[in-house]
């Protein structure tokens, strides 16, 4: 896929001096054999806002530490080319003077976190260089202010979730004040609130002409309406395209597609639709313009939907997990209030609601993760609490926001092959077991690297492999897709729909709506620690105050559908897999 011009080669681009110049920039890690990325070539000049995609794996996360010199100062690796951020050089500018340029947010939160208040974590970047005390409590009010986190200034940032911390992350990088402002997937684990807040902050920076914005981001239905230029990198981590969102987005949806990156909810249900028959010209971005475009078009002949069905066995069959009554606090502060739930074996359940809603706390106590009271989970009838590490690891497997937290070895094949060496299965069948499984999650080529070298979107499949092994009867994952490309996320979703069927019960905390509708038989919302429903997705959905009361969204596509003339039989569909065309 040949690169198009980006804006940087414009006359009226290279009147104003580049924020950041690439050129030829290839990176290796530590123990790497191959650069990732490869070749990359770009400049950012002041008032750009821009997305970086490309697949799992592709040196995104990587480059972007490489902008403030992190890479190669403070990470291990081997930068070649040239990388100029500010005018300078940033392979052997100290990070301490790049920082008054470019401002990070992490795509872990953790990484970036070193105080015992939010406002003081906020203050920390604008105290280091040197900002008049005043300045640094002015910028450090504006950002907490900005993410919703004010209110909490005092806090430490251990006691809030994993949404609370990509907030303040974002809050100390805007008040850097720096000219570039970097962020590797910020909105991951936020609720829409705090999407909405991360995004309305940076159209303001947007706004202000002066300032440029690199963005890594998948939910790219929250990120459209501020990107102006996105650019493309292959699985190698070189540049295949650099052009206006019209010009990559929408000309270009089938070569991304093929490529792995995520799209647009509505570009995604245009391409299966546009298979199956229906005229759409133009390739729509939005919910709103997939309507237009569909409302536009004429009707297909014999057309009717085939809905999928979603497995219903499960209903009739007794609680695998029973909870009653559980009641949990952090220090003096209840975080759980009296939760009852029961979860059928087979059942694929979705936890969702705002951030700091008790919803990672829900599962961890389920799991065992965290001691709850005696008698209050049980699974297969057994008081979780009185269960042995190993019995408990036969019953329940669970998977962590940050895989890194659940690492325990020096390479991702012993990885893998740790929960089948406990097993004490034979050696021969631990290397064809893990070795089978490594390929399936792409990571064959990676199986001597120590996981912490692995990309952000390496180690989330990594973390599944391990649980998967196990072979347990339940499998809890918080945010499961959080660094994965849109082909990494499928096939990982795929398997989790086989291990239902099997028979595995399967419970995911996740903000992703699409991801609810597409695979969900159940929804559960969290609201201040209490379960405010439980029922079916669809009719969950449907609740309109219900969801507006907790926080949340509908999918997309139903924005996109309801109501729809033109087509009658896409009234109402959400899924992306009830919708004709074929996968898409």
């Amino acid at each position: 896929m040949p690169a198009l011009p980006h804006p940087s080669e414009t006359p009226a681009a290279a009147d104003a001096e580049a924020l950041l110049h690439l050129r030829d920039v290839a990176i290796t890690h530590f123990e790497s054999e191959r650069p990732t990325p490869a070749g990359v070539s770009f400049d950012v000049h002041p008032g750009e806002t821009v997305l970086l995609l490309g697949p799992s794996g592709s040196g995104k996360s990587t480059l972007a530490l490489a902008l403030n010199g992190l890479i190669p100062h403070a990470v291990p690796g081997t930068v070649t080319g040239t990388v100029r951020t500010g005018g300078r050089d940033a392979t052997t500018t100290p990070v301490a003077q790049l920082a008054a340029t470019v401002a990070m947010v992490f795509q872990d939160p953790d990484a970036q976190l070193v105080t015992g208040s939010l406002l003081d974590e906020v203050a920390f970047g604008p105290e280091n260089v040197r900002l008049p005390v005043e300045v640094v409590l002015s910028r450090a009010e504006v950002a907490l202010r900005r993410v919703g986190l004010w209110e909490r200034r005092h806090d430490t940032p251990d006691v809030l979730s994993g949404g609370g911390r990509q907030r303040l992350a974002v809050a100390c990088a805007l008040a850097m004040g720096s000219p570039l402002l970097v962020l590797d997937e910020p909105t991951a684990n936020l609720d829409p609130q705090g999407v909405d807040d991360v995004y309305a902050a940076l159209r303001d920076i947007a706004d202000d002409g002066d300032r440029a914005i690199l963005l890594i981001e998948h939910n790219l239905d929250a990120a459209l309406p501020l990107i102006r230029r996105v650019i493309a990198l292959d699985v190698r981590g070189r540049v295949v395209a650099d052009g206006t969102v019209d010009e990559v987005l929408r000309d270009r949806a089938e070569e991304l597609h093929t490529s792995g990156v995520w799209r647009p909810t509505a570009a995604l249900a245009a391409l299966r639709l546009r298979r199956a028959g229906y005229d759409i010209a133009r390739m729509p971005l939005t919910p709103a313009e997939l309507r237009e475009e569909l409302e536009a078009s004429a009707p297909v002949a014999g057309r009717a939907m085939e809905v999928s069905s979603r497995p219903t066995g499960a209903a009739s069959l007794p609680p695998l997990i029973r909870v009653r009554g559980l009641t949990l606090w952090r220090g003096r502060a209840p975080v759980l209030h009296g939760i009852d739930l029961d979860v059928r074996r087979g059942e694929f359940v979705a936890i969702v609601g705002a951030n700091g809603a008790g919803k990672t706390t829900l599962v961890q106590a389920v799991a065992g993760v965290l001691r709850p009271p005696r008698g209050t989970v049980r699974i297969g009838g057994e008081d979780v609490r009185r269960l042995s590490a190993r019995a408990r690891a036969e019953r329940v497997d669970f998977v962590f926001q940050n895989p890194e937290h659940q690492f325990v070895t020096t390479t991702v094949f012993d990885e893998i092959a740790y929960g089948l060496r406990r097993r004490r299965l034979p050696d021969v069948e631990v290397r064809a077991r893990t070795s089978a499984l490594l390929a399936r999650f792409g990571l064959a080529d990676r199986a001597d690297a120590h996981p912490f070298l692995l990309s952000g979107g390496q180690k989330r499949r990594l973390s599944v492999g391990t649980a998967l092994v196990g072979g347990a009867q339940v499998l809890m994952l918080d945010e499961p897709t959080f660094g994965q490309d849109r082909a990494r996320a499928d096939e990982l979703l795929a398997l989790l729909d086989d291990l239902r069927a099997e028979g595995t019960t399967i419970v995911v905390v996740t903000h992703d709506m699409q991801l609810v509708a597409e695979h969900a038989d159940r929804m559960i919302v969290v609201a201040d620690g209490r379960i405010a429903a439980d029922g079916p997705t669809a009719a969950v959905f449907a609740d309109d105050a219900l969801l507006a009361r907790a926080g949340l969204r509908p999918p997309p596509l139903r924005d996109a559908f309801t109501g729809m003339s033109r087509h009658p039989e896409l009234r109402g569909t959400v899924r992306l897999r009830d919708l004709p065309g074929g996968d898409a």
